[in-house]
């Protein structure tokens, strides 16, 4: 399948810390989840050489996101990343290089296993569902804030 192709694809499949949907067409996940259009999704990337190529990490903390594990980092663009590290999850990954992540429910909603499956275009097995949400970060220049 060409990246072409995979670009326009809604996997569903187990996250680093839940059942998501992820798909570089945020506007296709927007139109499932019925999500107000100026919401931004968290952008999970392979690897610190891809983050690098949407925004710059303030020197200050760039060890901590170099270091962190299912923490999500909101950046001074006003941009949500997070650095993916579970190795089933970078499996998709390491295709897309990057793709918008979010929990497979409607806006608001429960997890739905039938929802999810139907509205999928590709479903990754094994999927479990896991409570684990990652922890939210707000990174200025210098300052940093935990949201979650």
């Amino acid at each position: 399948m060409s990246n072409e192709q995979l670009e326009k694809l809604v996997f569903l499949t187990q996250t680093d810390t839940t059942i998501g949907f992820v798909s570089q067409n945020a506007d296709k996940l927007t139109t499932i989840k019925q999500r107000p259009p100026h919401k931004h999704y968290i952008k999970a990337v392979n690897s610190l050489k891809t983050l690098k190529t949407f925004t710059r990490v303030p020197s200050q903390h760039k060890n901590r996101v170099r270091r962190s594990s299912k923490t999500t980092f909101i950046l001074p663009n006003s941009y949500s990343y997070r650095v993916i590290k579970n190795t089933h999850h970078l499996l998709l990954l390491n295709r897309l290089q990057w793709a918008y992540t979010t929990s497979a429910n409607l806006s608001t909603q429960a997890y739905d296993e039938n929802f999810a499956k139907e509205n999928a275009d590709v479903i990754v097995e094994p999927l479990k569902e896991n409570r684990d949400a990652s922890s939210i970060f707000k990174l200025g220049k210098t300052s940093i804030k935990r949201i979650r």
